[in-house]
């Protein structure tokens, strides 16, 4: 029976469990999107929310709370930096997770775990690039024709001459 079990244990002891975690969190935080599998991405959903909140309002304690859980100072780094600045206004939700499909090798389910602010595709909100109109340029055979005959009748003057 599984009476009280709130979170997906995933088949490891507390110590993995809390180390792979860690490390997934510092990976999204570093890339910006991981490919996993479903049950890892929704672990990492839970874990990672949390710190990203905690991240808005950049305190010392704030920063001392997210480092226990990363445990690289790089990604907390980052985290305050960066991803605080762009996600500052959403009031939570800041993953999102794809599924992509049954892995080839034992048919699991992945996913893609990505920063909802980060993706400009599925972001309308984004500022789009903006494009510069070109005129329609000639084809470049022809170029290459008309330089060729200018070159062979520049060799046949001088040879008439």
């Amino acid at each position: 029976m599984r009476h009280g079990k709130k979170f997906n244990h995933l088949g490891r002891q507390t110590a993995h469990r809390k180390a792979m975690l860690s490390n997934m969190a510092c990976s999204i935080i570093e890339h910006k999107r991981i490919n996993t599998t479903l049950a890892k991405a929704k672990a990492l959903r839970v874990f990672v929310e949390p710190i990203i909140t905690k991240s808005k309002n950049d305190t010392t304690h704030n920063r001392r709370m997210a480092f226990k859980y990363l445990r690289n100072k790089y990604a907390v780094t980052e985290l305050f930096k960066n991803i605080s600045v762009k996600i500052a206004d959403r009031p939570g939700g800041y993953l999102r997770i794809i599924k992509l499909g049954n892995r080839l090798g034992d048919n699991a389910e992945m996913a893609m775990v990505e920063f909802v602010d980060y993706n400009e595709v599925y972001n309308p909100n984004a500022k789009k690039k903006a494009t510069t109109r070109r005129s329609r340029r000639k084809k470049t055979t022809d170029k290459v024709e008309e330089t060729a005959t200018e070159a062979t009748d520049s060799k046949t003057e001088e040879a008439a001459e």
